[in-house]
Protein backbone atom coordinates (compact mmCIF):
# COMPACT_ATOMS: atom_id res chain seq x y z
CA UNK A 1 0.00 0.00 0.00
CA UNK A 2 2.98 2.19 1.06
CA UNK A 3 4.35 1.54 -2.86
CA UNK A 4 1.37 2.39 -4.40
CA UNK A 5 0.47 5.62 -2.42
CA UNK A 6 3.72 7.41 -3.69
CA UNK A 7 2.83 6.26 -7.26
CA UNK A 8 -0.81 7.34 -6.86
CA UNK A 9 0.17 10.78 -5.36
CA UNK A 10 3.31 10.98 -7.99
CA UNK A 11 0.38 10.44 -10.65
CA UNK A 12 -2.11 12.75 -9.02
CA UNK A 13 0.62 15.42 -8.66
CA UNK A 14 0.85 14.84 -12.84
CA UNK A 15 -2.08 15.22 -13.59
CA UNK A 16 -2.98 19.01 -11.33
CA UNK A 17 -3.24 21.73 -13.83
CA UNK A 18 -0.50 24.40 -13.37
CA UNK A 19 -2.35 28.02 -12.94
CA UNK A 20 -2.23 31.26 -15.02
CA UNK A 21 -1.68 33.61 -12.63
CA UNK A 22 -5.13 34.22 -12.79
CA UNK A 23 -6.90 30.89 -11.68
CA UNK A 24 -3.85 30.54 -9.10
CA UNK A 25 -6.69 30.31 -5.90
CA UNK A 26 -9.03 27.31 -7.47
CA UNK A 27 -5.63 25.39 -8.46
CA UNK A 28 -4.15 25.55 -4.81
CA UNK A 29 -7.43 24.97 -3.46
CA UNK A 30 -7.96 21.64 -5.43
CA UNK A 31 -4.07 20.78 -4.33
CA UNK A 32 -4.41 21.66 -1.25
CA UNK A 33 -7.29 18.88 -0.78
CA UNK A 34 -5.93 16.45 -3.11
CA UNK A 35 -2.39 16.23 -2.05
CA UNK A 36 -3.48 16.00 1.73
CA UNK A 37 -2.82 12.32 1.79
CA UNK A 38 -5.64 10.29 3.44
CA UNK A 39 -5.29 6.37 2.87
CA UNK A 40 -5.91 6.43 -1.05
CA UNK A 41 -8.20 3.07 -0.84
CA UNK A 42 -10.39 3.90 -3.96
CA UNK A 43 -6.98 3.86 -6.20
CA UNK A 44 -5.04 1.44 -4.27
CA UNK A 45 -8.54 -1.28 -5.26
CA UNK A 46 -8.15 -0.16 -8.94
CA UNK A 47 -4.69 -1.08 -9.30
CA UNK A 48 -4.99 -4.24 -7.12
CA UNK A 49 -7.81 -5.22 -9.44
CA UNK A 50 -6.26 -4.17 -12.19
CA UNK A 51 -3.18 -6.21 -11.17
CA UNK A 52 -5.69 -9.65 -10.32
CA UNK A 53 -7.16 -9.57 -13.49
CA UNK A 54 -3.64 -9.55 -16.19
CA UNK A 55 -3.30 -5.56 -16.30
CA UNK A 56 -0.65 -3.37 -14.92
CA UNK A 57 -0.45 -0.62 -12.99
CA UNK A 58 1.03 1.84 -15.83
CA UNK A 59 -2.35 1.32 -18.04
CA UNK A 60 -4.76 1.58 -14.49
CA UNK A 61 -3.17 4.53 -13.01
CA UNK A 62 -5.26 7.50 -14.68
CA UNK A 63 -8.33 5.34 -13.60
CA UNK A 64 -7.03 5.33 -9.96
CA UNK A 65 -6.65 8.65 -10.29
CA UNK A 66 -9.78 9.53 -11.33
CA UNK A 67 -11.52 8.00 -8.51
CA UNK A 68 -9.73 9.59 -6.25
CA UNK A 69 -10.02 13.60 -7.66
CA UNK A 70 -14.01 12.29 -7.78
CA UNK A 71 -13.76 11.09 -3.92
CA UNK A 72 -11.66 14.01 -2.82
CA UNK A 73 -14.56 16.76 -4.72
CA UNK A 74 -17.49 15.07 -2.52
CA UNK A 75 -14.96 15.26 0.47
CA UNK A 76 -14.70 19.16 0.07
CA UNK A 77 -18.43 19.05 -0.90
CA UNK A 78 -19.51 17.25 1.95
CA UNK A 79 -17.57 19.35 4.62
CA UNK A 80 -19.17 22.77 3.52
CA UNK A 81 -21.41 24.60 5.54
CA UNK A 82 -24.87 23.81 3.79
CA UNK A 83 -23.54 20.04 4.30
CA UNK A 84 -22.04 18.74 7.46
CA UNK A 85 -20.00 21.98 8.51
CA UNK A 86 -16.85 20.53 9.77
CA UNK A 87 -14.04 22.11 10.38
CA UNK A 88 -11.21 19.32 10.46
CA UNK A 89 -10.56 16.72 7.70
CA UNK A 90 -7.35 14.58 7.92
CA UNK A 91 -6.13 16.78 10.88
CA UNK A 92 -5.99 19.83 8.50
CA UNK A 93 -8.83 22.27 8.59
CA UNK A 94 -11.20 21.94 5.76
CA UNK A 95 -11.11 23.22 2.40
CA UNK A 96 -13.46 25.77 2.76
CA UNK A 97 -12.18 27.23 6.45
CA UNK A 98 -9.27 27.93 4.39
CA UNK A 99 -9.90 29.18 0.88
CA UNK A 100 -13.21 30.23 1.78
CA UNK A 101 -16.90 28.05 0.88
CA UNK A 102 -16.95 29.66 -3.19
CA UNK A 103 -13.34 28.36 -3.68
CA UNK A 104 -13.93 25.34 -2.10
CA UNK A 105 -16.90 25.12 -4.05
CA UNK A 106 -15.29 25.78 -7.14
CA UNK A 107 -12.41 23.64 -6.36
CA UNK A 108 -14.66 20.46 -5.94
CA UNK A 109 -16.36 21.67 -9.36
CA UNK A 110 -12.77 21.38 -10.54
CA UNK A 111 -11.32 18.28 -8.94
CA UNK A 112 -15.03 16.52 -11.04
CA UNK A 113 -14.24 17.85 -14.03
CA UNK A 114 -10.73 16.88 -14.27
CA UNK A 115 -11.04 12.94 -13.46
CA UNK A 116 -13.20 13.12 -16.70
CA UNK A 117 -10.20 15.10 -18.34
CA UNK A 118 -7.82 12.43 -17.05
CA UNK A 119 -9.99 9.56 -17.63
CA UNK A 120 -10.60 10.53 -21.56
CA UNK A 121 -7.18 12.09 -22.09
CA UNK A 122 -4.63 10.95 -24.47
CA UNK A 123 -2.67 9.77 -21.72
CA UNK A 124 -5.17 7.30 -20.81
CA UNK A 125 -6.01 6.69 -23.88
CA UNK A 126 -2.82 5.79 -24.92
CA UNK A 127 -2.46 3.35 -22.14
CA UNK A 128 -5.52 1.60 -22.20
CA UNK A 129 -7.62 2.48 -25.81
CA UNK A 130 -10.89 3.87 -26.35
CA UNK A 131 -13.01 1.84 -26.05
CA UNK A 132 -12.03 1.16 -22.43
CA UNK A 133 -11.27 4.51 -21.38
CA UNK A 134 -15.11 5.29 -22.74
CA UNK A 135 -16.35 2.53 -20.60
CA UNK A 136 -14.46 3.36 -17.46
CA UNK A 137 -15.88 7.20 -17.90
CA UNK A 138 -19.60 5.99 -18.00
CA UNK A 139 -18.91 3.43 -15.42
CA UNK A 140 -17.62 6.10 -13.05
CA UNK A 141 -20.14 9.03 -13.93
CA UNK A 142 -22.88 6.75 -13.06
CA UNK A 143 -21.17 5.46 -9.81
CA UNK A 144 -20.77 9.49 -9.23
CA UNK A 145 -24.76 10.57 -10.14
CA UNK A 146 -27.73 11.29 -8.72
CA UNK A 147 -28.32 6.99 -8.90
CA UNK A 148 -24.71 6.98 -7.07
CA UNK A 149 -22.91 9.20 -4.79
CA UNK A 150 -24.78 12.21 -5.17
CA UNK A 151 -27.93 9.81 -4.40
CA UNK A 152 -27.11 8.40 -1.28
CA UNK A 153 -26.05 12.15 -0.22
CA UNK A 154 -29.38 13.51 -0.71
CA UNK A 155 -30.71 10.67 1.48
CA UNK A 156 -28.30 11.67 3.93
CA UNK A 157 -29.43 15.17 3.91
CA UNK A 158 -33.09 14.67 4.55
CA UNK A 159 -32.47 11.81 6.86
CA UNK A 160 -31.19 14.65 9.65
CA UNK A 161 -33.31 15.31 12.50
CA UNK A 162 -35.43 12.14 12.04
CA UNK A 163 -34.60 8.34 12.96
CA UNK A 164 -34.81 6.28 9.59
CA UNK A 165 -34.94 2.61 8.98
CA UNK A 166 -31.97 0.07 8.29
CA UNK A 167 -32.92 -0.58 5.28
CA UNK A 168 -32.74 3.02 3.74
CA UNK A 169 -29.75 3.53 5.79
CA UNK A 170 -28.40 0.41 3.86
CA UNK A 171 -29.45 1.94 0.10
CA UNK A 172 -27.95 5.57 1.02
CA UNK A 173 -24.59 3.76 2.14
CA UNK A 174 -24.54 1.41 -1.19
CA UNK A 175 -25.09 4.75 -2.87
CA UNK A 176 -23.07 7.62 -0.77
CA UNK A 177 -19.90 5.08 -0.01
CA UNK A 178 -20.26 2.05 -1.56
CA UNK A 179 -20.74 3.43 -5.18
CA UNK A 180 -17.57 5.22 -5.72
CA UNK A 181 -15.74 1.48 -4.26
CA UNK A 182 -17.03 -0.45 -6.45
CA UNK A 183 -15.94 2.04 -9.24
CA UNK A 184 -13.01 1.75 -8.17
CA UNK A 185 -12.96 -1.71 -8.27
CA UNK A 186 -14.78 -2.15 -11.82
CA UNK A 187 -12.20 0.37 -13.13
CA UNK A 188 -9.42 -2.03 -12.11
CA UNK A 189 -11.22 -4.69 -13.91
CA UNK A 190 -11.84 -2.75 -16.84
CA UNK A 191 -8.43 -1.49 -17.55
CA UNK A 192 -7.49 -5.25 -17.71
CA UNK A 193 -9.86 -6.56 -19.83
CA UNK A 194 -11.29 -8.42 -17.18
CA UNK A 195 -14.23 -11.33 -18.11
CA UNK A 196 -17.76 -11.15 -16.65
CA UNK A 197 -17.07 -13.92 -14.30
CA UNK A 198 -14.12 -11.76 -12.57
CA UNK A 199 -16.12 -8.45 -12.70
CA UNK A 200 -19.10 -9.87 -11.02
CA UNK A 201 -16.65 -11.08 -8.37
CA UNK A 202 -14.91 -7.91 -7.84
CA UNK A 203 -17.94 -6.35 -7.30
CA UNK A 204 -19.15 -8.40 -4.50
CA UNK A 205 -15.82 -7.70 -2.79
CA UNK A 206 -16.64 -4.12 -3.32
CA UNK A 207 -20.13 -4.07 -2.02
CA UNK A 208 -19.67 -5.89 1.18
CA UNK A 209 -16.06 -4.03 2.00
CA UNK A 210 -18.06 -0.71 1.15
CA UNK A 211 -20.83 -1.54 3.72
CA UNK A 212 -18.20 -3.16 6.12
CA UNK A 213 -16.23 0.76 5.89
CA UNK A 214 -19.16 2.40 6.32
CA UNK A 215 -20.15 0.70 9.14
CA UNK A 216 -16.41 0.96 10.70
CA UNK A 217 -16.81 4.27 10.31
CA UNK A 218 -20.23 4.70 12.64
CA UNK A 219 -18.69 3.20 15.10
CA UNK A 220 -15.22 5.14 15.08
CA UNK A 221 -17.29 8.08 15.24
CA UNK A 222 -19.21 7.02 18.38
CA UNK A 223 -16.14 5.77 19.97
CA UNK A 224 -13.01 7.22 18.84
CA UNK A 225 -11.92 10.89 19.43
CA UNK A 226 -10.85 13.55 17.23
CA UNK A 227 -7.16 13.55 17.94
CA UNK A 228 -7.10 9.76 16.34
CA UNK A 229 -9.61 10.37 13.70
CA UNK A 230 -7.94 13.66 12.16
CA UNK A 231 -11.80 15.15 12.25
CA UNK A 232 -14.52 15.69 14.71
CA UNK A 233 -16.22 12.66 15.86
CA UNK A 234 -19.88 12.54 17.30
CA UNK A 235 -20.82 14.67 14.32
CA UNK A 236 -23.64 12.01 13.56
CA UNK A 237 -25.31 12.13 17.12
CA UNK A 238 -24.82 15.83 17.12
CA UNK A 239 -26.79 15.91 13.66
CA UNK A 240 -29.39 13.63 15.37
CA UNK A 241 -28.20 10.94 11.94
CA UNK A 242 -29.57 7.25 12.35
CA UNK A 243 -26.16 5.24 12.03
CA UNK A 244 -25.57 1.68 11.95
CA UNK A 245 -24.75 2.05 15.82
CA UNK A 246 -27.77 3.94 17.40
CA UNK A 247 -29.41 1.24 14.89
CA UNK A 248 -27.90 -1.84 16.13
CA UNK A 249 -25.57 -1.00 18.86
CA UNK A 250 -21.93 -1.23 18.78
CA UNK A 251 -21.29 -5.19 19.67
CA UNK A 252 -23.80 -5.86 17.02
CA UNK A 253 -21.71 -3.51 14.18
CA UNK A 254 -18.31 -5.12 15.22
CA UNK A 255 -20.06 -8.45 14.36
CA UNK A 256 -21.59 -7.38 11.39
CA UNK A 257 -18.24 -5.50 10.00
CA UNK A 258 -16.63 -8.90 10.35
CA UNK A 259 -19.13 -10.83 8.88
CA UNK A 260 -18.72 -8.65 5.55
CA UNK A 261 -15.41 -8.79 5.41
CA UNK A 262 -15.07 -12.46 5.15
CA UNK A 263 -17.73 -12.54 2.54
CA UNK A 264 -15.84 -9.97 0.49
CA UNK A 265 -12.31 -12.55 1.68
CA UNK A 266 -14.30 -15.33 0.34
CA UNK A 267 -15.59 -13.71 -2.93
CA UNK A 268 -11.40 -13.43 -4.14
CA UNK A 269 -12.05 -17.53 -4.54
CA UNK A 270 -13.12 -17.09 -8.42
CA UNK A 271 -10.15 -15.11 -9.35
CA UNK A 272 -6.56 -17.68 -10.18
CA UNK A 273 -4.20 -15.08 -9.09
CA UNK A 274 -2.42 -13.82 -5.82
CA UNK A 275 -5.11 -12.30 -3.99
CA UNK A 276 -3.31 -12.00 -0.41
CA UNK A 277 -3.04 -8.01 -0.64
CA UNK A 278 -6.45 -7.48 -1.31
CA UNK A 279 -7.59 -9.78 1.64
CA UNK A 280 -5.42 -8.13 3.68
CA UNK A 281 -6.76 -4.96 2.46
CA UNK A 282 -10.33 -6.23 3.90
CA UNK A 283 -9.22 -6.69 7.10
CA UNK A 284 -7.01 -3.69 7.42
CA UNK A 285 -10.20 -1.40 6.66
CA UNK A 286 -12.33 -3.53 9.06
CA UNK A 287 -9.64 -3.19 11.91
CA UNK A 288 -8.25 0.22 11.05
CA UNK A 289 -8.39 3.13 14.20
CA UNK A 290 -8.96 6.16 11.77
Amino acid sequence: MNDYTKEIEKALRSYLPKGDGNTDTVINSMDYSLMAGGKRIRPTLAIEFALLCGGNINAVMPFACAVEMVHTYSLIHDDLPCMDNDDLRRGKPTNHKVYGEAAALLAGDGLLTLAFSVILGADAMERNGAEKCVSAAALLAECSGANGMIGGQIIDLESENKEISLNLLKIMDEKKTGALIKAACLLGCISAGADERQCKAAEKYADNIGLAFQIVDDILDASSDTETLGKPVGSDEENKKSTYVSLLGLDECVKISRQLTEEAITSLNEFEGDTSTLKQFAAYLRDRKK
